[in-house]
């Protein structure tokens, strides 16, 4: 598309609402089906350095489960999540055709359907809880950033493991130390309910709001990728170590493999707050994404 600004002529480049329904449509299936190689790559290295035989033999079959699933182009669990999708839109593209959002919403209601994906979405959350039979509405996160294209990650995102997210709002007293107390305490307290081994995301900083999608952005990161910053990277291997010290091991019965990573993201804050979030993910974290 050519328009005219300030007397010079500018492209846009236009990408149709058909097209992303049919691409979160696919994400929706794949992410499902598929187990990422960065994930199966952790679990394998952590089923050779486990030391406990139940642990082993959970590791084997969460392998097992995940071999089955790509073989059989079936969901790797039951729980087929709230539909969470990141979407990163470049200032100079155009989405034509209708509106994104409904465009992302109709996508999921496809790939539910034609998946054969477990619907588990209701309204109405403290009264009637009435399914609403296509995995819809969506979660959607959109970020505008440079450039003319559109990526779209979709993360189903488990009951189990969300339900143990936790926000704390410290005092910047509280320090580095805090903040290391307050994710290994909430992995303690969320025990085997998330369904280890986990992957921990840790947000610190921002508002109360920001920091809960620091913590869930950080899990779209590749399994054990430290994070490029050596102060956050030290702060990740710290929390490793303790959260794995805990001995939930595998499924909650015990090991050393309580969680394959922890991966953590931080934002300036106010001098008066710091502000700490948990995400935790189950074993089976579930992310695809294509740039269109």
């Amino acid at each position: 598309m050519l328009f005219v600004f300030r007397g010079e002529a500018k492209t846009v480049r236009e990408i149709h609402t058909d097209q992303i329904t049919s691409t979160v449509a696919q994400l929706c299936i794949e992410s499902n089906y598929y187990l990422g190689q960065d994930v199966l790559d952790a679990l394998r290295t952590a089923r050779e350095a486990e030391v406990s035989p139940v642990g082993r033999e959970v590791l084997d079959q969460i392998l097992e489960n995940a071999r089955i699933a790509d073989e059989e182009q079936m969901p790797l669990c039951q729980d087929c999540g709230l539909t969470v999708v990141f979407v990163e839109l470049g200032q100079d593209a155009h989405v034509v055709g209708g509106d994104l959002n409904a465009a992302i919403a109709e996508g999921v209601r496809q790939g539910y359907q034609d998946g054969y994906l477990r619907k588990s979405m209701v309204e109405r959350p403290f009264s009637a809880r009435i399914n609403t039979k296509d995995n819809t509405p969506p979660v959607i996160h959109t970020t505008i950033v440079p450039g003319e294209q559109l990526r779209l990650i979709v993360a189903p995102k488990g009951g189990g493991s969300e339900n143990m997210s936790q926000l704390g709002m410290l005092k910047p007293a509280d320090g580095r130390d805090g903040v290391i107390s307050f994710v290994v305490d909430s992995v303690r307290k969320a025990g085997a309910n998330p369904c280890p081994p986990i992957i921990v995301g840790v947000g610190v900083g921002g508002s109360a709001e920001k920091t809960v999608w620091l913590a869930k952005h950080a899990l779209l990161r590749e399994v054990g990728q430290p994070n490029p910053d050596p102060e956050l990277a030290d702060l990740e291997a710290e929390i490793l170590d303790r959260v794995n010290r805990i001995g939930i091991g595998p499924q909650g019965f015990g090991g050393l493999t309580t969680a394959l990573a922890v991966h953590a993201e931080t934002f300036p804050c106010h001098i008066a707050s710091m502000p700490v979030a948990v995400n935790i993910q189950c074993h089976s974290a579930r992310h695809k994404e294509a740039t269109l």
